[in-house]
């Protein structure tokens, strides 16, 4: 059964930047279970995926507008320390859950000046070309269900 929208697609794949460093892997650990066509993972990878079979395996670099998309200067700012009242200590590097221009997001302290501090809501992978080596593990229809809701149920679902 070849991969098309609505269905039912386990992958294992290990992400890897154009440094060679892997960033994240699903061999070795559950496979990756997604509804093709529903958004649930990265464009450039959904659309590298769409007709293969169990069994195929290929590499694909993702351009960065088609991975988390490309860096949005208007996404980092510089805000003052009485912003992160009730936190004791903010130290570059950490994220918090904070209301962005886009709506609920995160945001990632890039920064520390004294009392400014410049957060960036931009993903982390932002502006980064990404390279997906990709193994097909199964391919099935999706249930009623699981179309309604957007996202694959049972094992190896990630809710």
């Amino acid at each position: 059964m070849q991969i098309a929208a609505n269905k039912a697609v386990s992958i294992h794949y290990t992400l890897t930047n154009d440094e060679g460093e892997v960033l994240d892997s699903s061999v070795d650990d559950d496979a990756l279970i997604y509804l093709h066509g529903a958004g649930n993972i990265i464009s450039g990878l959904e659309h590298a995926l769409d007709g293969k079979v169990a069994g195929d395996k290929f590499k694909v670099r993702i351009a960065a507008k088609d991975a988390y998309g490309e860096l949005e200067d208007d996404k980092v700012q510089v805000v003052t320390r009485e912003m992160f009242e009730g936190i004791d200590k903010v130290e570059v590097g950490m994220q918090f859950h904070a209301e962005v221009s886009s709506g609920p997001g995160v945001v990632t302290v890039v920064d520390i000046q004294g009392d400014d501090i410049t957060i960036d809501g931009n993903h982390p992978l932002a502006g980064q070309a990404l390279t997906f080596d990709v193994e097909v593990i199964d391919v099935r229809p999706a249930t009623e269900e699981e179309k309604a809701h957007g996202h694959i149920h049972g094992a190896g679902c990630h809710h």
